[in-house]
């Protein structure tokens, strides 16, 4: 078991050899003709760590995932997958790799349980565990009901759960997933977010590309921000979000009536930064120790203050994101 830092800079246990990434790209390229489509990205991803990819349309995230599982050929660069190479050694690094695109391509016409098990057999998963898996798939990803339609009468939602029950049944090591959640309900998205969180708690090393970066903040490690093939930030989620470390962070405290002389009242108290006011409803950005906010809650009612609500706040990305100005791709 090894100890892996989240976005909130809490420990959690995972599984694997923290020493030895499970995924290595170095010094990728990818060129079109004069198009250069990914520009010298270079990352790690190690057991329990989950890499949000967020950019533009246009940016090198797709072809970047299908570089790293060897789909896109590459002008430079390397990439490993457990310490093989993805190009030179395919054949050990298929098992433990798993990848879902972002239209990916299912046979329509077999039912929802020959698919998964025609899957399985492309693995040469021992009848036994293919069941197993394929039973605890539909069950986990919500198609337990649909293990007898025809794939091609699935919603566009159930194909993607499909989709994603393929990418698993071989229970790989490295998952990358090309917007995973772009046709989910709602309900569906947050069931997607708690498994996704399980796999990264299993200790698995975990890409998903999306736009819902709302989504990404609750359940990523680390996030990879890119424009026009370069990656412009890689880190965690708070570092990315633009926390300078995991010393302070943002707060939201509501009060249950509104008060004239708050900005007064507040500049008595010490370490408030960024402070901004809106009706009942203030935020700052102070020290995230939990001792060092309840002392600051204590001292919020020893003056007098109505404290209805308070708390630290996730780190924001969408925010972190418009603050870069990043330019749409045409």
């Amino acid at each position: 078991m090894i100890a892996v830092s989240d976005q909130s800079g809490e420990q959690r246990q995972t599984h694997g050899p923290m020493s030895e990434p499970l995924l290595s790209i170095q010094n990728l390229r990818v060129q079109y003709g004069q198009l250069l489509a990914v520009n010298d990205v270079s990352f790690v991803l190690r057991a329990g760590e989950l890499l949000g990819l967020i950019g533009p349309n246009g940016a090198g995230k797709t072809t970047t995932l299908r570089a790293a599982v060897g789909l896109q050929p590459v002008s430079t660069g390397t990439i490993h997958i457990l310490q093989h190479d993805v190009f030179q050694e395919a054949t050990q690094v298929g098992h433990h790799l798993g990848f879902t695109p972002d239209t990916p391509a299912l046979y329509d016409t077999l039912s929802v349980e020959q698919f998964l098990a025609f899957i399985a057999d492309c693995y040469r998963l021992p009848a036994a565990v293919a069941r197993e898996r394929s039973d605890h798939w539909l069950e986990h990803l919500w198609l337990a009901d649909k293990r007898t339609a025809k794939v091609g009468t699935l919603s566009r939602g159930m194909r993607q759960r499909l989709a994603v029950a393929r990418t698993l049944m071989p229970d790989p090591h490295v998952v990358l997933m090309d917007e995973p959640a772009a046709g989910l309900d709602p309900a569906g998205r947050v069931q997607f977010r708690q498994l996704l969180a399980n796999l990264r708690d299993q200790g698995k090393a975990i890409i998903v590309s999306s736009h819902i970066l709302a989504d990404l903040a609750e359940y990523c490690t680390h996030i990879g921000m890119m424009e026009r093939g370069r990656m412009l930030e890689f880190g965690t989620v708070a570092q990315v979000a633009g926390a300078a470390s995991h010393e302070r962070c943002n707060y939201r405290v509501a009060l249950t009536e509104r008060m004239g002389d708050l900005a007064a009242r507040c500049a008595a108290f010490d370490g408030l930064r960024a402070l901004q006011f809106d009706g009942r409803v203030m935020t700052f950005e102070y020290d995230s120790d939990r001792h060092a906010a309840a002392r600051l809650l204590a001292e919020f009612i020893q003056a007098g203050l109505p404290v209805a609500e308070f708390h630290a706040l996730a780190p924001d990305l969408e925010q972190a994101y418009l603050r870069r100005g990043i330019a749409q791709v045409d």
